[in-house]
């Protein structure tokens, strides 16, 4: 049965080249499917939303449309870092719901071919990594792939819609 899982990986693994956006988040390089990503802009205001998460910042006015806004480094368990002019938010598909993603710096859009993106390392079985789709190597660097859709547990992506349709209603 275990051999079945690690096939079943490699062959998905196998399937993941395609174009990435890579960012930065405390020196280390993240990369999400370009086809995930809807925008890239500036911080802008956003407007709190009392009892989320800490790493959910709260909400912006996106063109009429109230999107949640997180901080990937809260909810990565990395410290707040202080916003520069390279602050990014990254408003992307994240399972059903569009959302604002604060990253540090928004690097490229790379082009990985599935040769150069090798499983996700076990790190034993305390340690989750099923938000990571894979590692690319690229130009001897590694860029840590994220699974948009499972960076956010269900839970978590409960209280981003709720919080953003208790904004709408108030507004």
């Amino acid at each position: 049965m275990a051999q079945a899982v690690e096939v079943a990986k490699s062959r998905a693994s196998r399937e993941l080249g395609g174009k990435y956006l890579t960012f930065e988040l405390g020196g280390e390089v993240y990369g999400l499917e370009i086809l995930k990503v809807r925008e890239i802009m500036g911080v802008m205001d956003i407007t709190a939303v009392p009892r989320t998460p800490a790493f959910v910042k709260g909400v912006i006015n996106l063109r009429g449309k109230v999107i949640p806004v997180i901080d990937l480094r809260l909810k990565f368990g990395m410290k707040e870092a202080e916003r520069t002019a390279e602050t990014c938010i990254i408003v992307a598909h994240v399972g059903e719901v569009e959302m604002g993603i604060i990253v540090d710096k928004v690097s490229e859009v790379l082009n990985i071919a599935s040769e150069e993106i090798e499983d996700t390392p076990s790190f034993g079985t305390n340690v989750n990594t099923d938000f990571i789709l894979g590692m690319g190597k690229v130009a001897g660097k590694v860029t840590i792939l994220l699974d948009s859709d499972k960076v956010l547990s269900g839970q978590d992506l409960d209280t981003l819609t709720s919080a953003a349709k208790q904004e709408k209603d108030a507004a």
